[in-house]
């Protein structure tokens, strides 16, 4: 058996090493940071702003949801923003206004019934300044579900209702990630 002649292997080992050098430099300048966390591990004297801020929203009342859709849309929003603390201040106001539609999709054969359903909920939230009622960021968040239609009058309610809840949950997920974006590049 022979060795393998080195002499053809340094190119491709100088290649392979210009390569690694050049993605580094290229990785470099990336800018991923934690939105939520500090910058340095442990260290809890550099807490992300993002979050004081976020628990520094006061949320207006919504008039325009159902009882059990605007429950879960506050309380989701509520948890999100503050984490289970209560901060003393808020600095900002968030109002919202939104609709929650049903919409049939499938039709039973020979029945002339609806078989399943999709439910939209479209909110649109301003965040203002609670000192100077400057607005300061504006946007429409929406979600969809969908729920199947029975002859059971119960069980089709409690689907109802599961929908309601999912899409109430999607729309506040996808406010707190839009929010806290705002923030986190604001400073």
């Amino acid at each position: 058996m022979s060795l393998p002649n080195a002499s053809g292997r340094t190119g491709g080992t100088k290649l392979t090493l210009a390569l690694l050098v050049a993605g580094a430099a290229l990785l470099g300048g990336c800018q991923v940071r934690p939105l939520y966390g500090s910058l340095t591990p442990g260290d809890a004297s550099t807490a992300s702003h993002v979050q004081s801020d976020l628990a520094a929203i006061r949320i207006d009342t919504i008039d325009t949801l159902g009882a059990n859709t605007r429950r879960v849309l506050l309380t989701e929003l509520m948890f999100n923003f503050e984490r289970g603390n209560s901060t003393a201040e808020k600095k900002y106001d968030l109002r919202l206004v939104g609709n929650v539609s049903s919409t049939s999709i499938g039709v039973e054969q020979l029945a002339d019934v609806p078989a399943s359903y999709t439910m939209t909920m479209n909110v649109t939230f301003v965040l203002y300044e609670r000192a100077t009622q400057r607005t300061l960021m504006t946007g429409k968040s929406f979600a969809s579900a969908s729920y199947d239609f029975s002859s059971q009058r119960f069980a089709n309610i409690r689907a109802q209702r599961d929908a309601e809840e999912r899409v109430a949950k999607q729309v506040a997920q996808d406010m707190t990630a839009r929010l806290a974006g705002y923030f986190a590049t604001r400073k």
